[in-house]
């Protein structure tokens, strides 16, 4: 749990992958209490242009900043592709928000040096470290 605790402190911007302005939606309440604790938000979803005031990208490779953690919010047989890009792109991280796991694209981010948190709410997680 150490390691969560670090990539909370020590990580500042968050790639959201699946992020929509549906305000029903868990990514988006996710991730406007991120942004309001001072976390840079950018959502990645090709069916969006702006999410939570942010440019919104189809594809992680398109973000033209460095992204610390990419947090995922799809289901569980499309992360695959997802941990491929964060690790093109240099992400220190992958997060696989609660209900989200696939243990073999948690194996290839770890043996390409990505943190890994599978199965975890981000915010959550951020509460019981950080507040």
């Amino acid at each position: 749990m150490a390691a969560i605790s670090e990539l909370l402190r020590n990580c500042h911007v968050i790639a959201v992958v699946g992020l929509s302005n549906k305000r029903a939606r868990p990514s988006y309440s996710v991730s406007e209490y991120m942004q309001k604790q001072g976390y840079r938000i950018i959502p990645v979803n090709p069916n969006e242009s702006e999410v939570l005031g942010e440019k919104s990208y189809a594809r992680l490779e398109d973000i033209p900043e460095h992204v610390d953690i990419v947090d995922i919010f799809r289901r569980s047989e499309l992360v695959a592709p997802v941990v491929e890009s964060a690790i093109r792109i240099g992400a220190a991280a992958v997060w696989m928000q609660e209900g989200v796991v696939d243990n073999a694209a948690a194996r290839k981010a770890k043996a390409a040096g990505l943190a890994v948190v599978i199965d975890r709410c981000i915010l959550k997680e951020h509460q019981r470290y950080l507040r």
